[in-house]
């Protein structure tokens, strides 16, 4: 059985191997909690490193191919029986959701995301997280085994009244006001929109579990919870939301990986203002 998927400092049991998923070696370098192992966001959690990387195929940050993730998870010396503990500085949305969501769509059951980030463990302090594996053969496991959403399902479904397309990008982002990262300004036409960090108590811990079913009930509304695709600007912050909705027992909604940085990049419409 899957563990909750977040845990506070305190809570944590060794031994499990404590994965560092922010990008770029330089934060990594600076501090990271004892013992970790940096899983790069952009070198090891997407394959925007390629030579083929195109962000209109895929988004910024696609996914690496399965046997790709197989030896990397092979080479950090995590097993189907691994305990793992995912953290970033960004309260999970800077990677560490993501890492989580990539090994749980390889059937890992055995991960969590660690409350509150780096910032709550060098606060608050872990218990050692055990001596550090030695790497091993590729995961057993060669495809995505969670729901994954892409182009032309999105497509399809953003105009079906029976699923819903879930945008979580910050208000402004989605209404067209400001975009930082991407060619164009606005959102998928029919998508609606509620912010990743609306899954956020005070302190950037996840809210409660009730809290959260409140709140992904209102948006559902009569729509089944595997009829919901989420997605952000590039696949990262969308698997907060997954993680989120996992808290609330709501799991079953499928990922867009290229979201918003592959949408924009083809010719297919696009609305600003507040849609919904």
């Amino acid at each position: 059985m899957p563990l909750f998927p977040v845990v506070a400092p305190a809570d944590l049991v060794p031994p499990y191997v404590l994965l560092d998923a922010r990008p770029g070696a330089g934060s990594f370098a600076r501090e990271h909690l004892p013992g970790a192992i940096h899983a790069d966001l952009d070198a090891a959690l997407s394959a925007r490193g390629l030579p083929d990387f195109d962000p209109a195929r895929g988004g910024r940050h696609p996914l690496p191919s399965p046997e790709t993730w197989a030896r990397q998870l092979g080479a950090w010396g995590i097993t189907p029986e691994t305990r793992v503990v995912a953290y970033d500085d960004a309260c999970g949305g800077s990677g560490a959701a993501r890492l989580w969501w990539m090994l749980r769509a390889f059937g890992h059951g055995r991960v969590v995301v660690l409350d509150g980030g780096i910032q709550a463990g060098l606060a608050e302090g872990l218990p050692a997280p055990g001596a550090r594996p030695e790497p091993t053969g590729p995961y057993p496991e060669d495809r995505w085994l969670l729901p994954v959403a892409d182009l032309a399902m999105v497509d399809r479904l953003r105009s079906d009244p029976d699923w819903k397309v879930l945008d979580v990008r910050a208000a402004p982002r989605y209404r067209g006001e400001t975009e930082p990262f991407d060619p164009v300004a606005g959102h998928i036409p029919g998508a609606v929109n509620l912010p990743w960090q609306e899954n956020l108590g005070p302190g950037g811990r996840m809210k409660p579990a009730q809290e959260l079913r409140r709140l992904y009930a209102d948006l559902l509304g009569a729509t089944p919870r595997g009829r919901l695709v989420v997605h952000c600007g590039s696949g990262v912050t969308a698997c907060h939301t997954l993680l989120a909705l996992e808290a609330a027992g709501m799991g079953g909604a499928a990922l867009y990986v290229g979201s918003w940085s592959e949408w924009c990049r083809n010719p297919l419409p696009v609305a600003t203002g507040a849609d919904r």
